[in-house]
């Protein structure tokens, strides 16, 4: 009997147990994850520290016994070394797993910055349940709270935090909030509205020391000491794959891996948080760690590990993965899709109307519309991620673009229309 092997029992390791059982209904799955609760979203959390949602909410399934009445076995427990050669597992506890085919989905880790103080009680991260319910009972209504970190996720727990009626000072390295999503122009738009609504921002500036006590003192590179009840340290993430040193998989930022999301390993795959996959817009390997490209590369990795374990060729291939981010910031919406920053050679287009708070950045190579960012443009989104996703040709209407950027929707409708009806004649002919 084959044995399928699953590192990680977040969404992508979920889903792709729940794949590999729909179509192989007798194979051995055993999904192994590191938390003690049933598996669940991270990316639920927040709305668990607003009050949205109880801790059952954050459950990737309802039922108890899910993977339970599929034949799965979740076994809690971390991966301490892979050896690819000899197929086996070691785990932290000792146990041995052996396999035929391994999907590596263990996801990220939050990052841990070297600050003095930064172990002391009443220092949280913000990525577990049992991160989460020491905030519930620190971040309290008139709570100070100080937040080291102001990219994507500080930013989605900021939201939260305010909810909960706490004191708020966010601490940001960058010279901008968000940096890795926005430029200068929205990431300064971003940080006016949050002081606007109450929240204390400190950008270009370091948490040097903490100093433990209640309160807490934190001190800042701008020379002020900051007192807090809380501090929550949201410094990113990168991808939890330490113990795959020496393993005989290629990692670099991520696991590598090709458009079948397997790795230089013959029935070793990756897929999530963790994996290193092929960007169609950018045309390079990144690690994009949004879940619904979680949930795609689960699902391919799946299927191609049926395959190999039948001898077959891979059945699924990855479209592409394009950096995706939708982010609300106390009820601002800002969006960055594929390569926001530009390319060499290439041609860029902004738009800035300060009092009505929107933004809107357009990055073309050619006449295709390769990044683009925006604050306040909801009614754009879908468009400006199917020009990227697509890479369609604009045609005349990039010119019209680098004029008036606000003419997307028309530039949509008349470009991919035209391209997909230019596609279609083209299968026609070809049979």
């Amino acid at each position: 009997m084959t044995h399928h092997v699953i590192l990680g029992a977040g969404p992508a390791g979920v889903i792709a147990a729940e794949t590999i059982r729909k179509h192989s209904p007798s194979d051995a799955i055993t999904l192994v994850g590191d938390e003690r609760e049933p598996p669940y979203s991270r990316m639920a959390i927040p709305y668990l520290l607003i009050g949205n949602v109880q801790e059952s909410g954050t459950y990737l399934r309802k039922s108890p016994t899910h993977l339970q009445d599929l034949g799965v076995k979740l076994i809690k427990g971390k991966a301490k070394s892979v050896d690819a050669a000899s197929k086996n597992i070691a785990l932290e506890g000792g146990e041995i797993l052996s396999f035929d085919t391994l999907l590596i989905a263990t996801g990220s880790h939050p990052i841990r910055p070297p600050i003095p103080g930064i172990d002391a009680v009443g220092v949280h991260s913000c990525w577990t349940l049992e991160d989460a319910r020491a905030i519930q009972s620190l971040a309290t209504k008139g709570a100070r709270v100080l937040q080291l970190g102001a990219g994507f996720i500080g930013c989605i727990i900021m939201e939260s935090l305010a909810a909960r009626g706490v004191k708020l000072s966010v601490v940001e390295m960058g010279d901008r909030m968000v940096p890795r999503m926005m430029g200068p122009t929205a990431g300064g738009m971003i940080r006016d509205w949050c002081e606007e609504k109450g929240v204390e921002v400190f950008t270009g500036t370091r948490v040097e020391a903490i100093e433990p006590g209640n309160p807490l003192k934190v001190r800042l590179s701008n020379g002020q000491t900051v007192e807090a009840d809380l501090v929550i340290s949201a410094a990113g993430v990168r991808p939890a794959i330490g113990f795959l040193e020496n393993s005989g998989i290629t990692s670099l930022l991520g696991v590598l891996t090709d458009e079948h999301l397997e790795t230089n390993v013959p029935g070793v795959f990756a897929a999530g948080d963790c994996a290193e996959a092929f960007d169609k817009v950018s045309g390079k390997t990144i690690v994009s760690a949004i879940q619904p490209n979680a949930a795609e590369q689960a699902r391919v990795a799946a299927l191609n590990m049926l395959a190999f374990a039948r001898g077959n060729a891979p059945l699924a291939e990855l479209k592409g993965v394009t950096q995706i981010n939708v982010l609300d910031t106390l009820g601002l919406i800002s969006t960055s899709f594929g390569d926001w920053e530009g390319r060499p050679g290439g041609e860029h287009v902004e738009l800035t109307d300060t009092a009505a708070r929107k933004h809107l950045s357009l990055q073309f190579q050619g006449d295709v519309l390769v990044g683009c960012n925006s604050v306040g443009w909801t009614e754009h989104v879908g468009v400006m991620r199917g020009l990227v996703e697509g890479q369609v040709k604009l045609g005349a209407w990039k010119d019209t673009l680098m004029q008036d950027p606000t003419q997307l929707v028309a530039a949509y409708l008349a470009s991919a229309q035209g391209q997909s009806a230019w596609s279609g004649a083209q299968d026609e002919r070809r049979r």
